[in-house]
């Protein structure tokens, strides 16, 4: 049962109305202010808070409106990964369009981590948080790390590229359904029914979202889903060459396969041509992330592109408009496009 904070002496803060109001305290700041920014909703709700406390806010707290640092904290799984750096370096470009700096910390995929880099930004009051893999691309978001979220969120805004259930985020995240749709429109028009799937980990939402519209693919046009064709493992390359290597342990080997990105496709390449197999002329690939990895392959990588500028872009905007508290949508989707290469061509017969 909640209990009425005004009736057991606890000297209400800023940031407990932000809290009980499910903003940012700045947000709160703002209404305080008199700002004009602030949604009439949002507003409203902040200001039967402050009737029922009869709050009355600080020197300290008046001023956290003019307290901006001009700096975003950037959290992101592991940036030696060329799909999260191509991502950080599009962000840091449209940030320094902005006037805005960006502080990059590498959590490992570790939460440990990723708690102590959250409280890290908290502390040097970044204006937002943005997070890339790690907790926010769980298919089951942990509620330990869903708490820890809703924490950050009554003093600092935060922006993932996955999805956190039961916390205040925004989300700006790949349309990965319609990715998959691309790959499979495109191996199929080429005459391919056995098509693999290798690499990534299902609990995964961004490896889940793909798999399902895999199956759905293949039902729609009639094709029998193998199981044996869906490897999983992880996203590096020497993921992707051990997956591929029990592909081909199979009595039945596929016509296509589809890399779960561009860094385990590199991995795959080198299996299928120690087993004296020709790409795309005997097994086609198609990849995901479109990274510089794609170019470099021999055959380069059909794969599937995220445009990163604009990516960047939307989150770093996102960022800047709710850290003002201006009004955003909470999910956005960045559509992407299938880019064509030398590793697809059609099936062999």
């Amino acid at each position: 049962m909640e209990y009425d904070k005004s009736s057991v002496g606890k000297t209400i803060t800023i940031y407990d109305i932000a809290e009980e109001a499910g903003v940012s305290a700045s947000t709160v700041s703002r209404v305080l202010n008199g700002s004009a920014s602030v949604r009439k909703e949002k507003k409203d709700r902040i200001q039967k808070l402050i009737e029922k406390y009869n709050f009355k806010p600080n020197a300290l707290a008046k001023g956290l409106s003019d307290t901006a640092t001009n700096t975003i904290g950037i959290i992101v799984a592991d940036v030696r990964n060329p799909y999260y750096s191509a991502l950080f370096v599009a962000c840091e470009m449209a940030a320094e369009k902005a006037g805005y700096n960006v502080g990059l910390t590498n959590s490992l995929g570790e939460i440990d981590r990723e708690c102590h880099e959250l409280d890290l930004f908290v502390q040097q009051k970044v204006d937002a948080i943005i997070q890339m893999g790690g907790r926010v691309d769980d298919l089951i978001t942990d509620d330990e790390y869903a708490r820890k979220i809703r924490s950050v969120c009554t003093s600092t805004p935060v922006i993932v590229t996955g999805k956190l259930d039961k916390a205040p985020v925004y989300s700006v995240v790949i349309d990965e359904g319609a990715g998959m749709n691309l790959v499979m429109e495109h191996l199929i028009s080429y005459g391919h029914e056995k098509i693999a799937l290798v690499g990534g980990n299902m609990m995964v939402t961004s490896t889940f979202y793909k798999y399902r519209r895999y199956q759905e693919n293949l039902k729609s046009r009639g094709i029998k889903e193998r199981g044996e064709y869906v490897v999983n493992s992880a996203y590096d390359p020497e993921s992707g060459y051990e997956a591929m290597n029990r592909i081909f342990e199979l009595d039945d080997i596929p016509t296509a396969v589809i890399a779960i990105n561009d860094f385990a496709a590199s991995g795959i390449i080198r299996s299928i041509r120690e087993h004296g197999m020709r790409i795309p002329e005997d097994i086609s690939i198609v990849s995901f992330d479109n990274t510089y990895i794609a170019d470099l392959t021999y055959p380069k990588l059909t794969s599937v592109d995220y445009n990163y500028k604009n990516y960047g872009q939307a989150l770093i905007d996102t960022a800047i408009a709710v850290s003002m508290g201006k009004e955003c949508p909470a999910f956005q989707t960045v559509e992407p496009k299938l880019v064509v290469r030398e590793s697809s061509g059609p099936c062999k017969k």
